[in-house]
């Protein structure tokens, strides 16, 4: 199944992580800084993923 995959839940929580952290960032001021990090942490989610992948731990290609 698409998706299914711990290269895939992986990369989800990774992203979940950073756009919370973001988010919290911006409450009640602003912290530039926590969340430009919030913002790296949820593009490395897609470096993660691929590796994983990469790694043998996607979704076979078989349907």
């Amino acid at each position: 199944m698409h998706g299914s995959s711990p290269a895939a839940w992986t990369a989800v929580l990774i992203a979940l992580v950073g756009i919370t952290l973001g988010g919290i960032a911006l409450i009640p001021t602003p912290n530039w800084t926590l969340f430009w990090i919030g913002v790296v942490v949820s593009f490395a989610s897609l470096v993660v993923g691929k590796v994983m992948s990469a790694a043998g731990m996607g979704a076979s290609e078989h349907h």
